[in-house]
């Protein structure tokens, strides 16, 4: 099977949940606007400060996140993706799918449209014991 060069758009959508997988705020929120909105179901959406504060937070140390990319489609300006995100935070493990539009702008993320399951969360939740 012949590997495709991702188009920009794709690109910077891939660089930027790798950034998040490395707990590399500076990497994720160098392909983020100032005004980013990122928006998650049944959840207030995050805006500007809010939203690169919570970005931030994905680096501390205890949370952990991971993703794997199970579809992406890039339609110019916006990065469809089906994936599957592996969050933790202390001891708490979860594993739920996920389908998220990304919108660009000038090359970086505007708008982060996340869509799931809270009862697939919720069932997808382990506890890690020591």
């Amino acid at each position: 099977m012949t590997e495709t060069t991702p188009r920009p758009s794709e690109q910077v959508v891939r660089d930027f949940l790798d950034a998040l997988a490395a707990a590399d705020a500076p990497g994720a929120l160098a392909l983020v606007t100032d005004d980013l909105q990122w928006r998650n179901t049944r959840l207030p959406t995050l805006r500007g400060t809010r939203a690169t504060g919570a970005l931030k937070g994905m680096s501390r140390a205890g949370v952990t996140f991971a993703v794997d990319l199970h579809e992406v489609r890039d339609d110019g300006d916006r990065v469809y993706t089906r994936r599957t995100d592996h969050l933790g935070i202390g001891p708490v493990r979860q594993s739920f799918p996920v389908t998220g539009w990304f919108t660009l702008r000038d090359g970086r993320i505007s708008i982060w449209d996340d869509h799931f399951s809270w009862v697939r969360l919720l069932g997808g939740t382990r506890l890690r014991l020591r």
